[in-house]
């Protein structure tokens, strides 16, 4: 049922559906195996910073299985992410090394500089999220391949909630106007909503859209890969229709389902821009996808730059120009409070109570923050230097996973959705 043009973009489904499902989807399914790209080191027993909450799910299916550190490569868990060419020499004693104190000896000068350019940056003005602080002896590695985002039994009044605080306090929305399909009695519709939506600025409404399409791609991962069987032999997990259509069926919906997954499409432009803006970062030689295993490195960097290069092929991306080009100091308020309204939402992944759905909240967040950096670092990127560390902008080994996770995750949802109509289409 969706189909055709996009609101706010000159894209449409098709060619969206396209280029993901047999150009970019392979590619980047084998990049996000790699072990660069598989660990992803998160605190997941922080405390939910806006309300008294203990209530963690005791299903099985939540439960997180961290890597013991020894599963981990070297390279990852060292801490140094080698974005240096010769960060194998080892400096010679000097005052410099000692100064670095907490910053890995092994590390070439130039490196050891960036690794505390980096430690800077993660602070400052331009990020869209609440990092983990790796440091933590909370944090632990995890492996994501071990722990698939799918359906756990995670529902009811404590997922609602996560969902409601996301969307009542953070999506610029006053209180007044309700969501459709979440006020109960004296549902209009969604018909003040809309008109509401229809009322604000490009920003706001994108901002709108990025939660609801971040929320259609988990729910239709939970329906893709839900547990279909659970017995004392095995568990068997799939597509369940009924769950999907009960979220996205137009008339089940009452028109809201065919909405949500458009906001879907729209979240993949805006992620897939991203993914075409930061070329440069990723192209300069001294950069590496460094675990240690120096072939296999190469060879992810190649397909890494493979998979941007064919990001930037893409015929009908977004044009973010639209976005804070009024006037100076209104754009720059504007920005602000997106800024913060995104952060906040990446607090409240610590109050969801499964720890796999916290998990993938998190990376999901993150990598969605991470895309909004690099939008709104675009000056900065053009001048990233060819050799040496590009103190303008900068990227954490965190942030690259989940930049390219999360999208891993979009493409995998437009992907699925393929799927779901061959299932339905068969049953008619």
């Amino acid at each position: 049922q969706v189909t055709g043009h996009l609101d706010d973009c000159t894209c449409d489904v098709e060619t969206i559906d396209a280029f993901n499902n047999y150009k970019l989807f392979p590619r980047l399914n084998e990049l996000l195996e790699s072990d660069y790209f598989r660990y992803y080191k998160v605190n997941l027993k922080k405390p939910c910073p806006f309300w008294n909450d203990n209530s963690h799910c005791g299903i099985r299916d939540c439960a997180v299985k961290p890597c013991p550190s020894d599963e981990v490569p070297g390279g990852i868990r060292s801490g140094s992410y080698k974005y240096s060419e010769e960060a194998n020499n080892l400096p010679e004693e000097c005052e410099e090394a000692k100064r670095l104190g907490a910053v890995d000896g092994s590390l070439s000068k130039e490196t050891q500089q960036a690794v505390l350019q980096w430690t800077r940056h993660d602070d400052s003005s331009d990020s869209f999220c609440e990092a983990d602080d790796i440091y933590s002896p909370d944090a632990e590695y995890v492996d994501l391949l071990l722990n698939p985002e799918r359906y756990t039994g995670y529902k009811g009044p404590d997922a609602w909630k996560i969902w409601n605080s996301i969307y009542e306090e953070n999506c610029f929305k006053p209180q007044n106007v309700k969501r459709p399909l979440t006020s109960g009695k004296g549902d209009d519709g969604g018909h003040m909503f809309y008109k509401w939506l229809k009322g604000v600025c490009v920003e706001k409404r994108a901002f709108y859209k990025l939660i609801s399409g971040l929320h259609a791609s988990i729910n239709i991962h939970l329906s893709a890969r839900y547990l279909l069987q659970d017995t004392w032999s095995e568990k068997q997990w799939g597509p369940n229709v009924t769950e999907f259509q009960q979220r996205f069926d137009e008339v089940i919906t009452r028109g809201e389902g065919p909405r949500r997954l458009k906001n879907l499409y729209f979240l993949y432009l805006i992620e897939l821009r991203a993914l075409s803006k930061v070329l440069p970062f990723f192209e300069r030689p001294g950069f590496q996808l460094y675990t240690g295993n120096e072939s296999h490195d190469a060879e992810m960097k190649n397909l890494l730059l493979e998979i941007l290069h064919l990001a930037k092929s893409f015929p009908l991306h977004f044009d973010e120009n639209s976005f804070f080009a009024g006037n100076k100091k209104e754009a720059a308020k504007l920005k602000e409070e997106f800024r913060l309204h995104f952060k906040n939402i990446s607090k409240i992944m610590d109050c969801v109570g499964c720890f796999k759905c916290r998990l993938w909240g998190k990376l999901q967040t993150q990598g969605l923050g991470t895309a909004l950096k690099i939008l709104f670092s675009e000056n900065l990127i053009e001048k990233i230097p060819e050799s040496g560390p590009s103190y303008g902008f900068q990227l954490t080994r965190q942030e690259i996973v989940a930049l390219f996770n999360a999208f891993g995750r979009i493409s995998t949802s437009v992907r699925e959705l393929e799927n779901f109509r061959n299932i339905l289409r068969n049953m008619r």
